[in-house]
Parts: structure tokens; sequence; C-alpha cells
């Protein structure tokens, strides 16, 4: 079960890495994570920070986007040195830190829906490629998780967060082919259901409607991060399943640009009222639900991320401190 109260989905606003790193230290230390920051540029960005980590797939910009190439280049290199600048500035504030940490990726669903192939159509269009992509993204990220452990010895933990904003649309059929004339065919559950277990026991994090949570669920999975804004009443019985199996919830509670927060009672409303439509023991609330923004920061200004992760951990605080406010509001 989790004692991780809250934390944030990933990216953050601007081109100040250090200063992104220690906001992160110091608002939600039960839980803190490496931030992205996309607004620097190329390699940056949610689909070359994590092709970065490829294993023997180098990768390009194209006008279309990223796309496998036959040697590394400027661009691969560009996204390389942005993570390797990032954890030289965790290593240095961090250095004495004990806990859990948590990184996150770019999962291989919506990477071969984002990445074209040397001649021809994305990734996501050939299932032999989508397989070798999944098997070189699961070594990258292994391999990251052991350099982040080097440089930080009292990790205690890494919490690694898939992130799969296109997973409903590579199960639903509409991921756009790269000449945006056509769309790709579905892929079926079980392909993704027997993918995810090459990286353990991951968070998946979806801020897209129709989060598959059942799929999910079978995969093992060890978490699923959602936006309680687009959850539907429709959802809530593989929400109880989910619970039932000992998942965690990262649940959306604040939204990621700038607006006027409520207080931690009415940031950590969604929740309480989530839970209490399932009817679970109020104590189990705060061991089994994460509170974070919607989405990433990236579009919200440098106060107000730091403000909505200081919201969420208030609101996460109210629930651990008095779990009955679960029950009786």
């Amino acid at each position: 079960m989790s004692t991780w109260e809250a934390t944030g989905v990933g990216s953050h606003p601007g081109e100040d890495h250090l200063e992104a790193i220690r906001v992160v230290l110091g608002e939600v230390p039960g839980l803190p994570y490496l931030p992205e920051l996309p607004s620097r540029g190329v390699g940056a960005d949610l689909v070359g920070r994590t092709a970065g980590l490829l294993v023997d797939l180098p990768v390009e910009v194209q006008p279309s986007g990223w796309r496998l190439c036959d040697r590394p280049g400027r661009d691969h290199q560009r996204a390389v040195d942005h993570l390797r600048r990032d954890l030289d500035g965790l290593e240095e504030l961090a250095h004495d830190y004990a806990g859990p940490l948590k990184l996150q990726v770019c999962g291989s669903w919506t990477l071969a829906g984002s990445i074209e192939l040397r001649h021809g159509d994305k990734v996501l269009s050939d299932a032999g490629a989508v397989r070798d992509l999944t098997a070189s993204l699961a070594q990258g990220v292994a391999d990251h998780c052991a350099e982040v452990r080097r440089r930080l010895p009292g990790v205690t933990e890494i919490v690694l967060q898939l992130d799969e904003p296109g997973l409903p649309g590579v199960l639903a059929g509409t991921v756009p082919t790269a000449s945006g004339f056509g769309r790709l065919a579905a892929v079926e559950e079980w392909r993704v259901e027997e993918s995810l277990p090459l990286f353990g026991a991951p968070v998946v994090h979806c801020c897209a409607p129709s989060v598959p949570f059942d799929l999910l669920r079978r995969a093992g999975v060890r978490g699923v991060s959602v936006d309680a804004s687009l959850l539907r009443r429709r959802d809530e019985e593989a929400l109880g399943e989910l619970f039932e199996a000992g998942m965690v919830l990262f649940l959306g509670v604040v939204p990621g640009r700038d607006t006027r927060l409520a207080d931690a009672g009415g940031v950590a409303r969604p929740a309480v009222d989530l839970w209490r439509r399932l009817g679970f023991a109020p104590e189990r609330l705060a061991e089994q639900v994460v509170l974070t923004p919607s989405c990433g920061l990236a579009g919200a200004s440098p106060a107000y991320a730091k403000a909505a992760l200081a919201a969420c951990r208030k609101a996460a605080r109210v629930l651990h401190e008095d779990p009955a406010w679960a029950q009786g509001g």
C-alpha cells in the first residue's frame, strides 16, 4: 500500500531544471520525481526525451516529427544531453535524499504511434517493429533506472511511470497514419497487456478519456494515473476492481494550468466523493489514492506549478490525518 500522499505528473514550465527540481523536492517530498521541461525544445519533449533512451534505435527529427534513423545524430544527442543535465542537477540537489523517487518515460504504445519508421509509416503500423521498440525501450529504461540508483544511493525504490496518453487511441484504431489521411488498425488488448510486464510493475499515466482500467489491472501494473475530471460513472466498477486488487490510483485533482486553487478540502473532494460511492473503508483512501495535478504542468506559470503541488500535498494530508473525513465529510 502507498504512503506517498502526493506527487506530480512530470512536466514543468520554463527552462531552469535546477529550480524545477528544487520545487519538486520541497513541495512533494513523499514522492519526488525528475521533472521534465519540454519548453527547452527538441529532445526535451515527451517523445524525444524517451527516444533518447532507446538502445540501438537512434532517432532524428524530420518535418513530420521523430523518425528512426541509421545512426545517432544531432537530434538524438540533444535528447541525451538534456537528460544527462537533468540527472546531474538531481544528483547535485538530492545527493542526501533517502526515499522513493518517480521517473517518467513515454510508454511504448504512445511512442510507437508517434515515431516513424526509417522509410514508411509509424512504428505502430508494424507489429514486429513495435516489439523491437518495446524491447529497446525496456532495456533503455532499465539502464536509466540503474544510473539513477548509482547517482542517488539513498533512493529506496524507483516508481516508474509510463506516460500513455495515446493508448486509448491505439486500442480504438484512431491513431492517424504518417500521411494523416488514414487511421492505423486497432491493436488487440492482449498485445498491450503482454508488453507492460517488460517494465516491471509501472504506474501507467493516461490523461485521455476511456482509460482501459480492466486491461491495466490484468497486466499487473502497480497503479494508474488519471485526470479526475475525465472519469465517468461507468469507470467506477473497473476502479473498484482496481482497488480490490491492491493497486494505487494517482488522481489528478487540480488543473494543470493557472487558476484559482480550492482549499485543501475542495482539492481532496473528487477523491473523497469517489471513495464514498465505491463504499470502501475510509482508512484505505489515503493508502491507495495519491493526489496529483490533472496532467503535466508545462503550460502553467512557475508560481502556479509550485502552488499546485503544494495544494495536492495539503489535501493529501487531510486524508492521512483524518481518515474518517472521507466518510463523514
